[in-house]
C-alpha cells in the first residue's frame, strides 16, 4: 500500500512540475518563479498528506497483536478524530480506550462479541482486551486512549476498579442518566486537545475530564451492584463491595496457585457457605467458575506467544492437567487452545482477524 502511495505521489509531482511548463513562452525568470511556486505547493500538499496518513495508520507500533501506544509529549493521553475508512486488526494494549462515533456508525469486536455503535454511543475498552475496529466507508469517530495508571493509583478509585475496568457500551437508551454528561465531556476533551494555540493547563484539564468520566461511570455501577446484596443496606452494602474488590485482587495475584473455597472465604472474613452465596449474588457465577475464567483469560494471553507450547500455557495459567485445561478452555471460548492459537497466529507472524 505504501509503495502504491509513493507511485501516486511521484506522478502528481511530475504533473505539477512539468504540466504546460514547456509551453510557457515567458522569459526564463518567470518560468523559474512558476517552478518555485509549484514546488512550494507540492511541499505543502505532501505535509498535509503526511498529517492525514498519521490517522490512516493510527496503530503506529504493532508487534504481533500488541500495540504500544505512542503518547504525545509524555502526557499519557492520545486522541484521534478519525475519519478514515480503515479497519484495525485484532490487537490489545495497556491503555484504556473510549470510542464515540460522531458521524455514521462504527463496529468494535471484543473477545468475539460484536458491538455496533450508533452516533454518540460510547464504548469503554479496558486495558488488555483483545479488540478489532471496523469502519464504515464514511464517518467520523473520537478515539481516546490514556494510561489507566493516572487514575488507577488514586486510593478511593482502586476500591471500585472491578466495576469500572470492564467493557461497557453506554447509549442514550441503556444509560440515559449518565450518557449525556459523558458525551459532553468527550466533546470538551476534543476541543481542549485540538485547541490552537494550546490553552493553559491543557493536560491537567484533560486529566480532570477523564477522571470525571470514570467517576460518573463508577458511581453509576457501584449503586447498581449494591442491589446484588438485598439483605443488607447502606454502609454494609459498600463494605461488601470493598471486600469483594479485595477478593478479586487476591484472585488476580494467586489464581495460578491452588486456591480453595475455604481459602478465599477466609480472606473475605466469611464462612464458606455465606461467602459462596454472596459471591454468586455479586458475580452471577460460582467462585470456581470465576476462577477458571480468570485462568482462561491468562491462557489467552500466553497462547498469543508462538514460542509457548500448549503444555507450558496450561501450567503457567494454573491448570493442573492438559485435559482440564482443554475442557475448561473449550467450555469458555467455544474452541480448543490449539484452535485459538492457530486463529491468532500465522506462521509468517501476521495475525488473523475475526
Amino acid at each position: 500500500m505504501k509503495d502504491n502511495l509513493q507511485l501516486v505521489r511521484t506522478a502528481v509531482i511530475h504533473k505539477l512540475l512539468f504540466l504546460d511548463f514547456r509551453s510557457d513562452r515567458t522569459n526564463p525568470n518567470n518560468r523559474f518563479t512558476t517552478l518555485r511556486k509549484r514546488v512550494s505547493t507540492i511541499g505543502s500538499a505532501m505535509r498535509n498528506t503526511a498529517e492525514r496518513n498519521r490517522e490512516v495508520y493510527m496503530i503506529e507500533n504493532l508487534n504481533g497483536i500488541f500495540e504500544t501506544i505512542k503518547y504525545n509529549n509524555s502526557n499519557s493521553i492520545l486522541l484521534y478524530r478519525n475519519d478514515i475508512s480503515e479497519n484495525y486488526p485484532v490487537h490489545w494494549h495497556t491503555g484504556f480506550e473510549f470510542i464515540m462515533p460522531i458521524e455514521n456508525d462504527y463496529t468494535v469486536i471484543i473477545d468475539r462479541v460484536e458491538y455496533h455503535l450508533n452516533p454518540i454511543d460510547i464504548i469503554c475498552i479496558p486495558p488488555g482486551e483483545l479488540h478489532q475496529l471496523i469502519a464504515p466507508k464514511t464517518g467520523v469517530r473520537l478515539i481516546l486512549q490514556f494510561d489507566f495508571a493516572i487514575i488507577n493509583n488514586l486510593w478511593d478509585f482502586e476500591k471500585i476498579i472491578r466495576i469500572t475496568n470492564r467493557t461497557r457500551l453506554l447509549t442514550p437508551e441503556n444509560a440515559p442518566d449518565i450518557h449525556e454528561p459523558l458525551k459532553q465531556i468527550m466533546l470538551e476533551i476534543e476541543e481542549e486537545y485540538f485547541s490552537d494555540p494550546p490553552l493553559p493547563l491543557k493536560a491537567a484539564s484533560i486529566y480532570a475530564k477523564i477522571l470525571e468520566m470514570n467517576v460518573i461511570i463508577g458511581r453509576k455501577f457501584i449503586y447498581s451492584n449494591t442491589s446484588n446484596f438485598p439483605e443488607v443496606r447502606g454502609r454494609k452494602q459498600m463494605e461488601y463491595i470493598y471486600k469483594f474488590n479485595i477478593i478479586f485482587d487476591y484472585i488476580d495475584k494467586n489464581f495460578t496457585e491452588d486456591i480453595s473455597l475455604e481459602d478465599i472465604a477466609r480472606v473475605a472474613g466469611f464462612s464458606k457457605f455465606h461467602f459462596s452465596r454472596l459471591f454468586k449474588q455479586y458475580t452471577n457465577q460460582s467462585f470456581y467458575d470465576y476462577l477458571n475464567q480468570r485462568k482462561v483469560k491468562e491462557a489467552e494471553r500466553l497462547l498469543l506467544d508462538p514460542s509457548m507450547t500448549i503444555t507450558d500455557v496450561a501450567i503457567q495459567s494454573g491448570f493442573s492437567s492438559i485435559s482440564t485445561f482443554n475442557r475448561v478452555f473449550k467450555s469458555t471460548k467455544k474452541c480448543t487452545p490449539t484452535e485459538f492459537k492457530n486463529m491468532y497466529n500465522r506462521p509468517d507472524g501476521e495475525t488473523y482477524t475475526v
